[in-house]
């Protein structure tokens, strides 16, 4: 598996060497910026500047304490970043409990899951085009506080002080069968990390390119929209509405399975049928085929209700 190495600094860590590190073979590096309400890493500004430098992908993050208004907090991570966050800079929220309980005091799982929620949400509407994630223990992921929709930055240290190479020749981490897209497997000397991408293709994902991971929630294929449904449609009320639910279904129905989206075109090329019968009717009605233009209508609506409806269940298998 591809890989790339990082490492994140906060106040503990002296001014590095960032260029050299880069020369070295770094890829990434990430600040501590903010804590809870009101507290600035008096070394983020020193840090971020250097890794900026240095073209290093750049982020930061923000250590929270869900007894206070994350809202709040991400206003105070958001407006201490600001000035340093351009084009590929990612954010990250440290959702992890204080030894002694403090910063989760008073609050539920679910309370803890939806304050990161709301951080969360309010740091990437801020930065709506740069990749915002949470870093968080095996502890808070099984027990359900940390939202499952977002990049995970995994911290978890099974030999102490190790080297980079043993990070990357072992297995990939998977806490409560997640997979995490960056592994901090070491916090000695420095925090060091992985990603579980190459150096191209985590520069193109922070640049705001997806996550391989992430194809699995994006259809692989198009569904080929039959001739018919390009074509103009009677103008008949009941058909246009019938046009209309057909088109939000064929949208929908880009993210349902590879069956479903076999069964929605087969469904539309019976409606695509079902138009090419009523113009048939009409024409047949006009040499006197015995039919009234209210029975056709009436018989053409109702196959086509009958043939929506299976659209629908085929949607929702």
């Amino acid at each position: 598996m591809a890989t790339c190495r990082g490492m994140d600094v906060s106040a503990y860590q002296g001014t590095q060497d960032w260029a050299a590190l880069r020369r070295s073979g770094l890829t990434f590096a990430f600040a501590k910026a903010t804590e809870g309400l009101h507290t600035v890493d008096p070394k983020f500004a020193t840090h971020i500047k250097g890794i900026l430098a240095a073209g290093l992908v750049a982020g930061s993050y923000h250590f929270g304490w869900p007894t206070q208004d994350p809202k709040a907090e991400a206003a105070h991570y958001i407006a201490t970043v600001k000035p340093y966050a351009k084009a590929g800079y990612t954010h990250w929220l440290d959702l992890e409990r204080y030894s002694d309980g403090r910063n989760y005091r008073g609050r539920n799982n679910a309370e803890i899951r939806a304050w990161a929620t709301t951080w969360i949400h309010t740091v990437q509407a801020a930065f709506p085009n740069q990749r915002v994630g949470i870093y968080t223990s095996a502890d808070d992921i099984a027990a359900g506080r940390a939202p499952a929709d977002v990049p995970l930055w995994y911290p978890a240290y099974p030999w102490g002080e190790a080297a980079y190479s043993r990070a990357e020749a072992a297995s990939q981490p998977r806490p409560s069968g997640r997979a995490p897209l960056i592994w901090q497997f070491t916090s000695k000397p420095v925090d060091r990390s992985i990603a579980y991408l190459s150096e191209a293709d985590f520069r193109a994902w922070a640049g705001g390119g997806t996550h391989p991971e992430e194809t699995d929630m994006q259809p692989t294929d198009e569904i080929a929209v039959p001739a018919w449904a390009k074509t103009t449609w009677p103008k008949d009320t009941g058909l246009a509405d019938g046009k209309i639910q057909v088109q939000t279904a064929l949208a929908s129905g880009y993210a349902h399975s590879r069956k479903a989206a076999e069964q929605t075109t087969a469904i539309l090329a019976q409606l695509g049928a079902q138009a090419a019968t009523i113009d048939k009717l009409v024409t047949a009605l006009g040499a006197g085929g015995g039919l009234t233009a209210e029975e056709i209508k009436a018989a053409a609506e109702a196959g086509a209700q009958a043939a929506l409806a299976k659209l629908g269940e085929a949607l929702q298998s």
